[in-house]
C-alpha cells in the first residue's frame, strides 16, 4: 500500500514529569532482558521493584542478582501498582501489543523492546489506547528499543549530517547470520519474522538521521526457506533514499554491521558501531571507540531522562508509528 502515513498520531498533550527516581516493573525474564536489559536500567539509579515471569524462577535468578525488590508471576498485579511509574516490556513479539495497551490504559508509561507490534492492527490498538489515556489526562510516553540511534558514533553522525543540507543517500548492510526455521522469531504469527522483529532497528536507524518521514519503501527477497534475506528500499519526503542490505546467508567472520552515508561531495563509513571514518569532511577524519557501543545503555538513560523532563519522549510516538508501519509493509509485501 502507499499509505504509509496513514492513521497519523499527534501527541496533544505532553506526559506529566516522573518526581524523583522513577519506580520500575518488568515483563519477561529472557536473556535480553538478564543480559543486557536490565542491567541498563539497573545503571540509570532507577528503582526496580518488580519482575514478572512465567515461571517465576527466572525472575528469581534475576531480581536476586540485579537487585530487583521482587519477583511474582502475576502479570496484572504489575498494573495496578500505583508505585510503579514505568514498565519494560521484554517479552515474545506477538505479546508486545497487548501488554502495551494494558499499561497505557492504566496510565504507566512504557518501555517496549522492539518490535512495538506485529500487524497495521495493533498498531491500530496501540495507538488508540495512546490517544485514550491523553484524553483521560493521563498522557503516558511510549518507547520503543530502537538502541542504534542513541550509539555515541551515531550521534556524531548526527551531527555531521545536520550540518549538511541536501538529501542524503544511506546504504546499510547487515551481516545477520542464519536463524533455524523453528526458531521463535521466524514464526510470523509469534516473532513476526525478522525483517519485523531485527530490521526494523535499521529502518529506525536510518529514518533518524535522514530526519525525514519516509514516503515510500519496497523490498527484494532472496528465495529461501525462511524469506530473511532481503534488500529494503526506503525513500524520503526530502528526495533522500536508503537501501538496507539485510542477509541472513553470509559467513561470521565478516564484520556484523556497517552503514555507509554519501552527502554532498563527502563520506561517512561508519563500521560496526566501533569506527566512523570521514571522507571529505571539512574538520573531520576518523573517531574509533575503544569498545563497540550500540546505545543500550545511552537508550535506557534517554528514557528515563524523558520521563523527568515529561513531554513527548526521547522517540516522538508519531515517528515509533511511521517505522513500524514501514516494517509490517516490507514484511508484508515479500
Amino acid at each position: 500500500p502507499d499509505d504509509v502515513l496513514r492513521y497519523p498520531v499527534v501527541q496533544l498533550y505532553p506526559a506529566k514529569p516522573v518526581k524523583g527516581k522513577a519506580t520500575l516493573g518488568f515483563i519477561g525474564a529472557g536473556n535480553y532482558a538478564t543480559s543486557v536489559l536490565v542491567p541498563a536500567f539497573k545503571a540509570t539509579g532507577a528503582r526496580l521493584k518488580t519482575i514478572v515471569s512465567q515461571s517465576g524462577v527466572s525472575g528469581v535468578h534475576i531480581g536476586d542478582k540485579l537487585g530487583i525488590e521482587q519477583s511474582s508471576t502475576d502479570i496484572e498485579a504489575i498494573f495496578s501498582d500505583e508505585d510503579i511509574d514505568a514498565i519494560i516490556v521484554s517479552t515474545r513479539h506477538d505479546s508486545h501489543c497487548e501488554l502495551v495497551c494494558k499499561a497505557l490504559d492504566a496510565g504507566k508509561h512504557v518501555f517496549v523492546e522492539k518490535p512495538m507490534a506485529l500487524t497495521h492492527v495493533e498498531l491500530d490498538a496501540i495507538a488508540e489506547c495512546f490517544m485514550a489515556a491523553e484524553i483521560r489526562g493521563k498522557a503516558s510516553q511510549v518507547m520503543v528499543g530502537f538502541n542504534r540511534r542513541f550509539s555515541p558514533l551515531v550521534i556524531k553522525t548526527n551531527e555531521l549530517l545536520k550540518a549538511t543540507p541536501g538529501p542524503k543517500s544511506f546504504v546499510m548492510t547487515v551481516n545477520a547470520g542464519e536463524i533455524p526455521a523453528e526458531h521463535w522469531t521466524q514464526d510470523m504469527e509469534i516473532g513476526g519474522g525478522r525483517i519485523i522483529g531485527e530490521a526494523c532497528h535499521f529502518i529506525d536507524l536510518i529514518r533518524h538521521l535522514a530526519n525525514c518521514p519516509i514516503v515510500s519503501r519496497s523490498s527484494n527477497v532472496l528465495a529461501s526457506q525462511n524469506g530473511d534475506t532481503a534488500t529494503i528500499n526506503l525513500g524520503f519526503k526530502d528526495g533522500s533514499i536508503g537501501s538496507i542490505h539485510y542477509f541472513a546467508n553470509g559467513n561470521k567472520s565478516f564484520a556484523k554491521e556497517r552503514l555507509e552515508i554519501f552527502a554532498s561531495g563527502n563520506i561517512l563509513v561508519l563500521d560496526n558501531f566501533r569506527k566512523l571514518t570521514g571522507y571529505g569532511w571539512k574538520g573531520f577524519k576518523s573517531l574509533k571507540l575503544k569498545r563497540q557501543d550500540k546505545g543500550q545503555k545511552a537508550c535506557t538513560a534517554a528514557f528515563l531522562s524523558s520521563l523527568g523532563a515529561g513531554g513527548v519522549g526521547a522517540i516522538p510516538f508519531d515517528e515509533l508509528m511511521e517505522v513500524s508501519r514501514v516494517c509490517v509493509d516490507v514484511a508484508s509485501s515479500r
